[in-house]
């Protein structure tokens, strides 16, 4: 409660304070826009810059995913190959095994 009383107080003292010194209000406001102009156009220069570099960033961290993704791409296509030629193999060695099925479980001689 004693701070809605405060506030209310400062409130009137405020605008009967920019009754009396009116003129010398505006020539502060006159004064400080400029400057905060100033200091906000630096402060987008400076954000807009910081977001360009994060977008050149980005579109080279994107070409390295690509290269990445490409390399990996031929290593999963020559692992398939592999695969094939093994599943090859295997399929042969089977096909040997039913041709001559004793002579898989013979013992191998020296």
């Amino acid at each position: 409660m004693k701070v809605l009383i405060g506030g209310a107080i400062a409130a009137v003292l405020g605008l009967i304070g920019l009754g009396i010194w009116w003129k010398p209000f505006l020539d502060i406001l006159a004064g400080g826009i400029p400057i905060i102009l100033l200091l906000g156009g630096a402060l987008a220069i400076y954000v807009g810059y910081d977001e360009m570099k994060d977008q050149m960033k980005s579109k080279e961290e994107e070409k390295t995913n690509a290269m990445d993704l490409d390399a990996a791409k031929e290593e999963l296509q020559k692992a398939k190959a592999e695969a094939e030629k093994y599943k090859a193999e295997l399929e042969k060695a089977k096909a040997a095994d039913k041709a001559e099925p004793g002579k898989a479980n013979a013992p191998k001689e020296k």
